[in-house]
């Protein structure tokens, strides 16, 4: 390995670390401010993005300069900007757009629970309580604005994922197919289409759903004739008679005892020889690098008792609820397909 390929001094390398915020946050205001959205069609100097979005130039000129260094976006010539394969996912345009997500993580109603982490650490309660005063989920019904940045975050990684997701699972041999919490159904219409055979039903909290009903994803992708629409409460009950039972980046929201309660209501709602169809990140043992390791911070912070898993703890779920966990199938992206059936 050459010098300039050597890894930084420990003391550099903890340093990047600690500014790591600095940069989240110099990403965010230009999320929130729409660059990527300007440099569609080329490259513009600072001034002319300053105009355009009602900031000074030099602040955006030095905002610019600093994500520049690090591949989000490249300086062409002196003062004006281009869009880097990396800075192209900031469009609000593009299928695969992150915008919402860098929005959410950097807005400052979601900082405000990361600032706040000693106290998850030290007492086990959700930091994002202790700042806003109420829950997570009570906050974005009560600040339609956060549940918009949400919904917009939530989509993002939704439209990232489902693609890979079908890629690596076959669904192909499902009846009938109840996507428990499914929001407001982007992935069931996706997996409907490429099944025509398959019967859906979309479930989740009432207001959820009637939300489901305003976006129609389930008509735009053609597939509305074969979907039910059920509004309800997944701690009391789901709907019975399908023969798989799907829930995507739900269970790592509740506490292990929240989550056997959810599985114990697919199991009793399953149709017999069914199977239960987990989305989520399962993860790497030891020092093994993996994102789920900070996302479980996220949950730690924004949740009470919601948190990431190991394959042994998902086994250990699954055994409470009722389930055999019988494979986890990897896909492309962080989250794995985790599949079980009726022990």
């Amino acid at each position: 390995m050459s010098a300039a390929q050597e890894a930084p001094p420990p003391a550099a390398q903890l340093l990047q670390f600690v500014t790591a915020p600095w940069l989240s946050q110099a990403i965010y205001a230009a999320a929130k401010l729409g660059v990527a959205d300007l440099l569609k069609d080329g490259p513009k100097p600072a001034s002319e993005l300053a105009h355009a979005t009602k900031n000074s130039p030099e602040p955006m000129y030095r905002l610019l300069r600093a994500l520049a260094a690090f591949g989000i976006f490249r300086e062409t010539t002196p003062g004006t900007f281009e869009l880097t394969p990396i800075a192209q996912h900031l469009r609000s345009d593009v299928p695969d757009s992150l915008r919402g997500v860098a929005i959410m993580f950097g807005s400052p109603w979601h900082r405000a629970a990361w600032t706040e982490i000693l106290h998850a650490v030290r007492t086990a309660e959700p930091s994002f309580e202790h700042a806003h005063g109420q829950g997570f989920f009570d906050y974005c019904q009560s600040h339609p604005d956060a549940a918009a940045v949400f919904d917009e975050a939530m989509t993002s990684f939704s439209t990232q994922e489902t693609p890979l997701v079908l890629e690596a699972y076959d669904f192909s041999g499902i009846r009938k197919l109840v996507d428990v919490a499914g929001g407001h159904g982007s992935l069931l219409a996706e997996i409907l289409k490429k099944n025509p055979a398959m019967q859906g039903v979309l479930f989740d909290l009432p207001s959820v759903i009637d939300g489901a009903k305003k976006r129609k994803h389930l008509e735009a992708a053609g597939v509305a004739p074969r979907c039910e629409l059920v509004g309800g409460d997944f701690f009391q009950s789901v709907p019975a008679g399908g023969d798989a039972y799907l829930m995507k980046h739900i269970i790592h929201d509740w506490s292990d005892g929240h989550c056997v309660t959810i599985l114990n209501n697919c199991r009793k709602a399953m149709a017999p020889g069914g199977r239960l169809l987990l989305i989520e990140m399962v993860l790497s043992p030891g020092n093994e690098p993996h994102i789920g390791k900070l996302l479980d911070l996220e949950m730690l912070v924004q949740t009470r008792g919601g948190k990431e898993r190991t394959e042994a703890e998902f086994r250990d779920l699954f055994a409470a609820g009722g389930f055999r966990l019988t494979r986890i199938v990897k896909t492309k992206s962080f989250a794995c397909v985790i599949e079980g059936v009726p022990a």
